[in-house]
């Protein structure tokens, strides 16, 4: 998940899925994308996820980078449930995008379900500027040392976007890339001030449901890149936080709805918690499997 490749389509297919704190699962041989790559799981809910979690968390010294074992592993807490948990509802992180209405009716539902089972909730947002630049200053440059090593001709047979995206990359400087750490940092950093407060921010996972295979946006959305509809994901890969996606819900066709689980860098179990919370209570709207 280097910007949402584990939330993207575990919301849009209506199972869970965990972007783990970075280095919470060891990687070798490392990603080209560097820190905004993390690894976790999609599951069919989260008790599997926390079950998956206990079993590739395993030390692994060719990463230098992972973390410590979680004390007791991810299964231990699963069941402490919600009560008494900060949740802070952010519909639209500051109304960076448009939300669908019925995205937005199922991401408040499930939030109800978590005030319901006793967990503070107010609407509060981080109240942090777009990092969109400084993310695609990073990303890009990971995507042009993928392909660094292909000849010409080889490039020429990737997708147009892919490749265009590529050239970006390949044409930021190093003071450039310097500079979206820095910002990167300083998001870091409020965002850790926000979780004094808070324990979990829950959001919509994206403000769109499934569209159209073999197109990067949506047709007519305006947007130019797929960081145009995912504003709620590559975040907290900048920040590396623990963020999840749980199915809450359809549209009027039938297309899975997320709603994502966010809590401070270390704090796994807690989103695990809520998320078993959800699944538990019946607010976790699994859909029917499409037969075909």
């Amino acid at each position: 998940d280097g910007g949402g490749s584990v939330r993207i389509p575990a919301a849009f297919c209506g199972i869970f899925a965990l972007k783990p704190t970075y280095g919470r699962v060891p990687l070798y041989p490392a990603s080209p994308f560097g820190t905004l790559a993390h690894v976790g799981p999609m599951t069919r809910d989260a008790a599997d996820a926390a079950l998956m979690m206990d079993v590739i968390t395993g030390p692994d010294d060719r990463d230098w980078s992972q973390l410590a074992p979680v004390e007791g592993g991810f299964r231990a807490g699963l069941d402490g449930g919600v009560h008494g948990l900060r949740v802070a509802y952010s519909a639209s992180l500051g109304g960076q995008v448009a939300v669908r209405p019925a995205v937005a009716a199922a991401v408040r539902r499930a939030v109800e379900s978590l005030a319901a089972q006793g967990a503070y909730v107010e609407e509060a947002d981080p109240d942090f500027t777009d990092p969109v630049e400084a993310f695609h200053t990073l990303w890009f440059s990971g995507a042009a040392r993928v392909v660094q090593h292909l000849p010409p001709a080889q490039r020429e047979l990737l997708d147009p976007g892919l490749r265009e995206i590529c050239g970006q990359g390949a044409r930021y400087s190093a003071l450039d890339y310097l500079a979206a750490v820095d910002i990167r940092m300083a998001l870091g950093r409020r965002m850790g001030r926000f979780h004094s407060t808070y324990d979990l921010l829950v959001t919509p996972t994206l403000p769109i449901t499934a569209f159209e295979a073999g197109v990067e946006v949506p047709k007519g959305s305006g947007h130019r890149r797929w960081t145009g509809w995912t504003p709620f994901t590559y975040p907290f890969n900048l920040t590396q936080q623990p963020a999840a996606t749980v199915p809450c819900g359809v549209d009027d066709d039938g297309l899975p709805i997320g709603v994502q689980i966010v809590a401070a860098r270390h704090a796994d179990p807690v989103v695990l918690r809520a998320a078993h919370a959800l699944y538990e209570s019946g607010s976790a709207a699994v859909p029917p499997p499409v037969l075909g």
